[in-house]
């Protein structure tokens, strides 16, 4: 899964409803490219380099998980969806939108259909100025100037004004700081790391992961279940305990809520299945005395998946160990989550279903996701 990288985008229109235009186009780029994190103020101007119509300008930044090159063809498409026809011709033409990418980070890349950062920066007012409303201190990669540097020395005179009309962001309608603590739980493969990881990045939220890659007993369960599940089970107890306590024990000034990939509880749901009779009601007795002091999660989310997408899953992340996990097993494991939940009369949980989605490379699937986890936040208590 990718981290997140911040895209300029600058938009201009002089056809028809020019405004409107440049507004569908923002919604698109949420919907499709990432968060819009700044708008700048709309400029008007005259057509540069052609008799046409006077054109509206304005730049966004993007926080986005696309590389320039997906970004570049997701805006083509945009473009077209919204009637534009592009030329074989170099002329400057009028048109109803017009989307390029200004920075992509601090990339630098010189191709016939890409170039970035964007060659005609230094020398457009246009672009200039409402590209210093929203990234005045951002470094030109190749000039080596501040954005404001750079838009004090142009030597475009051009005539510029602010509209007094401005563009709204799509984005901000997701509201989990209502919840501080959100836990998301799902079998082995479901995603639940790739979305905690996911918010954690988009909502400023402190990440709390199992860590059971450090769990020198893992691979040996999955060799020899009988010898080894009770060391496993016992030594998950014991770090699940310890890292919870610590991690949410301590309030952190600059996240504005917790989201972990798991939830304590799944200790007793796999100790159940893993041990024997005996071996379970010697670690059920441990495993309440350590429940009782730990905070619970204000929202409990489960993701669900049908067994032949967690298989497809475990497959495509190639962990050895993983590798002969049988369905039967992961069937157990969801029938035991689903028997947790069900005994649950104080806890906000939600069952999501996402065995038809692609949250992580479809930002569609994504919030979808967010908007159903968000419904739940502000729904009544409810299991």
């Amino acid at each position: 899964m990718r981290s997140p990288h911040t895209v300029i985008i600058a938009l201009g229109s002089n056809l028809g409803d020019r405004l409107d235009y440049m507004q569908q186009s923002i919604i698109a780029i949420h919907k499709k490219i990432g968060w819009i994190k700044n708008i700048s103020r709309v400029y008007e101007t005259p057509a540069w380099g052609f008799k046409g119509q006077a054109f509206l300008n304005a730049c966004v930044e993007v926080s986005t998980r696309k590389t320039s090159r997906e970004v570049l063809k997701i805006l083509l498409e945009i473009e077209a969806q919204l009637g534009r026809k592009r030329s074989d011709t170099q002329n400057y033409q009028n048109r109803n939108i017009d989307l390029d990418i200004l920075f992509y980070g601090n990339e630098i890349v010189a191709k016939d259909e890409l170039s970035i950062p964007h060659p005609c920066i230094a020398d457009r007012l246009f672009v200039l100025k409402p590209l210093n409303d929203i990234a005045s201190s951002f470094v030109h990669p190749v000039l080596k100037q501040k954005v404001s540097s750079i838009l004090q020395n142009t030597s475009d005179n051009s005539s510029i004004s602010v509209i007094e009309e401005t563009l709204k962001n799509p984005a901000g309608k997701y509201n989990f700081p209502q919840c501080k603590y959100i836990a998301v739980e799902g079998n082995i493969g479901a995603g639940k790391t790739s979305f905690s990881t996911m918010v954690s990045q988009d909502f400023n939220a402190k990440l709390i992961l199992e860590r059971f890659k450090d769990n020198p007993f893992l691979p040996k369960f999955y060799e020899n279940k009988e010898r080894y599940a009770f060391p496993l089970e016992m030594s998950f107890l014991a770090d699940r305990y310890q890292q919870l306590s610590d991690d949410l024990a301590q309030y952190d000034l600059f996240t504005d809520f917790v989201i972990s990939d798991y939830d304590v509880f799944k200790s007793l749901i796999f100790a159940k299945i893993t041990l024997h009779e005996d071996e379970y009601l010697l670690y059920q007795k441990l495993f309440h005395l350590m429940y009782k002091e730990l905070v619970k999660p204000d929202l409990y989310v489960y993701l669900y998946q049908n067994t032949g997408r967690l298989l497809e899953n475990i497959k495509k992340r190639g962990r050895d160990y993983e590798q002969n996990i049988q369905p039967d097993y992961l069937v157990e494991i969801n029938k035991s989550y689903l028997n947790f939940i069900k005994s649950q009369t104080s806890m906000k949980v939600q069952i999501i279903d996402i065995s038809g989605l692609d949250f992580v490379n479809n930002r569609a699937d994504y919030l979808w996701l967010l908007e159903e986890i968000e419904r739940q936040i502000k729904s009544p208590a409810q299991v």
